[in-house]
């Protein structure tokens, strides 16, 4: 779903505060910058056919095998390639897919003719997708949950790209390892904040990450990002403000937007929400801030399983935070006023128009 992404900045002029994005957007990355200008000189060569370097130092740093580590170019790589790995096996796999969630689990599965059940029912040769945190929601599966399910289920993928914007226990790479059956996705991309950079990995047992490499191409990870990579790690760099005090401002959004008449901010364990606009439609309120006020949020409504009216934010600064409430009440006001045939603001119809 390469059109139906958030963070689509790039489809308006003037983007001042982006709240579609899940990642970060205040991480102070100079000094990253400034280490990989020095190393820009190795461009003129080819990368690593396989980050065996980088895998080494994230086995390091988790005290695992290094056999037990595959680099990805982001995680939405690892989920293709798990994927394609479990098409060409000559098993037959089905999947099953907590929805909603991030739509590219379900995409990967269509792609290479994988079935998805019904009601996340556990079949013979399935595979359960679980984000945790999940995209949209926020939610968190406890890890006990999880290996319940790597008991129910034949393989579980737990894509843990959100797990340093949460104060919940995470299922652990040392945990995943000693399983039979979790592959376990993190993604560099999020943790330092550097969406550009597409870099992830997967933890597995061994013979999982083996199985995955016969099906994986060369030089997926390019020179840059397996510098940054490896430079992050080896200096324990840190970009992303105190979860604590992240997530204390994260709820305090959640109750402003929740005293706005129309609006429904649910409950999130991360930094990210869902939340409901009525009567007006997602795609309405996205328009009108990307237009009056240079705000950008996420469309919702194309996640399986939500409505028109849902979208989703993720908290930033103290300031742009009332920004965006303050937006927000102004549309829900103006559009009030427009049903009451009040002339002052042309007509809904107009103002989509305007914008398509």
């Amino acid at each position: 779903m390469t059109e139906g992404h958030g963070d689509d900045i790039y489809r308006y002029d003037d983007i001042r505060i982006n709240f579609s994005s899940n990642v970060y957007t205040h991480a102070d990355l100079s000094k990253l910058e400034e280490h990989l200008r020095e190393m820009v000189g190795m461009i003129r060569n080819y990368p690593e056919p396989e980050p065996f370097s980088l895998e080494a130092v994230i086995a390091r740093k988790y005290d695992i095998p290094t056999e037990c580590v595959l680099v990805t170019s982001g995680a939405t790589e690892a989920i293709y390639l798990i994927t394609r790995t479990f098409a060409l096996q000559q098993e037959s796999f089905s999947a099953s897919i907590l929805h909603p969630t991030f739509s590219e689990y379900e995409d990967a599965c269509r792609m290479y003719g994988i079935p998805t059940l019904p009601d996340n029912e556990a079949n013979a040769h399935s595979i359960l997708w679980l984000c945790n945190p999940n995209n949209p929601t926020g939610s968190v599966v406890s890890p006990e949950k999880i290996q319940q399910y790597a008991r129910q289920f034949d393989y579980v993928v737990v894509d843990q790209s959100y797990e340093d914007y949460t104060q919940a226990p995470m299922l652990t790479p040392q945990e995943a390892v000693s399983s039979d059956n979790i592959l376990q996705l993190h993604s560099l991309t999020k943790t330092y904040a550097i969406p550009g950079l597409r870099i992830g990995y997967i933890i597995a047992p061994s013979h999982l990450i083996g199985l995955l490499r016969q099906y994986m191409g060369p030089w997926t990870v390019n020179t840059l990002a397996i510098e940054a990579g490896k430079w992050l790690i080896e200096n324990d760099v840190r970009v992303l403000p105190d979860i604590n005090t992240y997530l204390k401002e994260t709820e305090r959004l959640r109750q402003c937007l929740n005293q706005i008449p129309g609006i429904k901010a649910a409950e999130t364990q991360t930094n990210f929400f869902l939340a409901q606009v009525t009567p007006s439609t997602a795609a309405e309120l996205k328009d009108y801030l990307a237009r009056y006020h240079h705000i950008l949020i996420r469309d919702a409504s194309n996640f399986r399983g939500l409505t028109p009216h849902h979208f989703r934010i993720s908290t930033q600064t103290s300031q742009e935070n009332d920004m965006l409430v303050n937006a927000i009440e102004e549309f829900m006001q103006r559009k009030k006023r427009s049903q009451r045939g009040n002339n002052l603001f042309p007509t809904w119809e107009c103002i989509v128009s305007d914008l398509v």
